[in-house]
Parts: structure tokens; sequence; C-alpha cells
């Protein structure tokens, strides 16, 4: 089993995320933390194969925050694959930023908000 940890501000969301990773024929096993200040360590103990967390404008979903919680959790484990979603729809510039720390290889992979729940099973599962 493969552990990804779910880390989001937007309850619904999240849950049909994690719906979304435990209802294919995928090894994942999907854990969410409820509070952003726990997904450190969080992590440290569930050593999961990758986190996914939400990027808003809002504190304490802004990516500098998003890049300090993968700063830590990489230090802890370098395997965990980081992976960053963020509505494109809403904060197009937000989005560009994401992409470019993608591009700069500070993240694994990111998602637009917009993406079906078959892509994005595929492409976690294909990280």
């Amino acid at each position: 089993m493969r552990r990804i940890v779910i880390d989001m501000g937007n309850y619904l969301f999240a849950d049909a995320i994690a719906q979304a990773l435990q209802n294919t024929d995928s090894d994942f096993d999907v854990y969410r933390v409820e509070k952003p200040e726990d997904t450190i360590d969080y992590c440290q103990l569930a050593k999961p194969y990758a986190l996914l967390m939400e990027v808003t404008g809002n504190v304490p979903f802004q990516l500098k925050d998003r890049l300090r919680i993968r700063e830590a959790v990489i230090r802890q484990d370098p395997n965990c694959k980081i992976v960053l979603i963020v509505d494109e729809k809403a904060d197009k510039k937000l989005a560009e930023d994401v992409r470019q720390a993608k591009k700069d290889g500070l993240i694994d992979q990111f998602i637009y908000g917009s993406i079906s729940a078959s892509y994005l099973t595929a492409l976690i599962d294909a990280l």
C-alpha cells in the first residue's frame, strides 16, 4: 500500500479526492490532515508515498507556506512526492507560480482543480 497524505482547506474537495483515490484499483491508502500545522509531523509518522497540498491565496495555504512544509517533509523523507493542487480559474497568477515551482524542481507535480477524478488517480499512480 502506498500512503497518500492530503492537506487541503476545502474539506469537500479533499474528501472527493480521497474518495477518487480510494475507489480505484490502485494500492493507495489515503489519509487527511485536519490542520496544515500538523502536516510535517503527520508525514514523519506516516512516511507517505505522496503529499497532496492545496494552494490558495489564503494563509496557511499560500505557496510560500506549502513550500516551507515541502522543505521539511523532504528533509525527513527525500522519496516523498510533493503534489500541489491549485484552482487555475480562480487565481491565474497563483497557478502560474505553482507551474513555475514545478519547472524549478521544487515539486514533483501540480494539479489543476478542474481535472477529472480518473486523471487525478492516474497522475498520482504514475508519479
